[in-house]
């Protein structure tokens, strides 16, 4: 069964760092676009950044500049490092990829488990 894991969640100080990982495990033919969501409490799941396979990047504008998303194909691994970290980037940050199961086959959505940040001094 395929699935994505996160990890690298945690309490962080204002204006610290992470680095979350998220990692695609099963069998699978491709992944497409790899994606960071985050979902603070009492609000909907918005897009935080996003990597096609050709390593074409999209943010959201409230994080441009402090959030950066890279992926590894060789380890089926999305990371988005964190810097400058603010109380309001507090969520649950969920991993998303695009994939296709096999050759000839459609692609299909796929969603990690979430790992809370929690920024608080």
């Amino acid at each position: 069964q395929v699935q994505l894991v996160e990890s690298g969640g945690g309490l962080v100080q204002p204006g610290g760092s992470l680095r979350l990982s998220c990692a695609a495990s099963g069998s699978f033919f491709r992944i497409n676009t790899m994606a960071w969501y985050r979902q603070a409490p009492g609000k909907q799941r918005d897009l935080v950044a996003s990597i096609t396979s050709g390593s074409i990047t999209n943010y959201a504008d409230s994080v441009k500049g402090r959030f950066t998303i890279s992926r590894d194909d060789a380890k089926n691994t999305v990371y988005l490092q964190i810097d400058s970290l603010k109380p309001e980037d507090t969520a649950v940050y969920y991993c998303n990829a695009d994939l296709v199961l096999a050759m000839g086959y459609k692609s299909r959505e796929l969603w990690g488990q979430g790992t809370l940040v929690t920024v608080s001094s």
